[in-house]
């Protein structure tokens, strides 16, 4: 069966005239009335009374009426979703941060995603290390990654940010804490509170990096696997770290941040999807956070 069909014996039905629905139609009186003859003809009912004065609807009319409005309903909301779709209007989303992120950069995520996207449904998993973030990537347990590189996987897609430079978290009362900006070498014979090697985590490779450049032995004492654990341990005077600037929005009582008297040593931020993953609404959520993120350092 036509929808036009459908459209047409709803038009005469609720204008019970042919001249005004073939007007409301933008079509000439004589194809609507063979259109809704031929509608009858097919079903092998009478949908319509006709006299020279007046339409009416028969009894089963009116029950066609009421199921063809709610089909043309159906029709158009299936449409109107699809056009949603295709815009990245709609859907559902899981973001995985690496810890930094997870404080300095969700809540803007979350406020300016719900705003810019908001038939999109987003959910958040924090406290990440690269290597989960990219195993859960694979699995599809997450869709987006905001983590630090480098990774080493041909089967996804990595967006640049941010380079975020490395500050020193050490105990208030250290002292540490009473010096502008700490050295490398400041920090020889300090306890450290560094993320875990077991779990290869980037920010370890990275701090062991400096010490080497450096010259320094680290004298490691605590290994953690997530950022605010390790924030927490120097607040309580269990050691120092070297951690990502971003890392400072946790605020926490008794830790003092300090500037890494190297401003060329960094970290980077980056994005990160399947790249067989292409679906309207991820490309759109990617748009939305290189510019959210992008839009502090412009």
């Amino acid at each position: 069966m036509d929808l036009r069909h459908l459209r047409y014996f709803v038009a005469v039905a609720e204008e019970l005239h042919f001249g005004r629905a073939a007007e409301r139609l933008t079509m000439a009186q004589p194809p609507l009335s063979q259109a809704i003859r031929r509608l009858e003809t097919d079903l092998g009912v009478e949908l319509l009374h006709r006299s020279t004065r007046r339409v009416d609807l028969t009894d089963a009319g009116r029950g066609y009426l009421a199921r063809a409005r709610r089909i043309l309903a159906e029709v158009d909301e299936a449409a109107h979703e699809a056009r949603r779709i295709a815009a990245g209007a709609v859907g559902h989303l899981t973001i995985g941060c690496v810890g930094s992120a997870t404080y300095s950069l969700l809540p803007a995520l979350s406020r300016g995603l719900s705003l810019e996207l908001s038939g999109v449904d987003f959910s958040f998993r924090g406290e990440m290390l690269v290597p989960d973030q990219a195993a859960a990537l694979r699995t599809g347990e997450i869709d987006l990654a905001l983590l630090r590189p480098p990774i080493a996987d041909l089967s996804l897609t990595v967006l640049p940010l941010r380079r975020d430079r490395l500050v020193v978290a050490v105990p208030a009362d250290h002292p540490l804490a009473a010096l502008p900006q700490v050295e490398v070498a400041d920090l020889a014979g300090a306890d450290l509170i560094v993320h875990s090697a077991d779990r290869r985590s980037v920010m370890y490779d990275v701090v062991l990096g400096l010490f080497r450049d450096a010259a320094v032995e680290p004298r490691i004492r605590h290994e953690v696997g997530e950022t605010s654990t390790l924030v927490t341990l120097v607040a309580g005077g269990l050691g120092a770290a070297v951690v990502p600037e971003p890392v400072t929005a946790l605020a926490l009582d008794g830790v003092a941040f300090r500037p890494l008297a190297r401003p060329d040593a960094g970290v980077d931020l980056a994005i990160a999807h399947r790249t067989d993953r292409t679906e309207p609404h991820l490309a759109r959520a990617v748009s939305v956070v290189r510019r959210i993120v992008q839009e502090p350092a412009a």
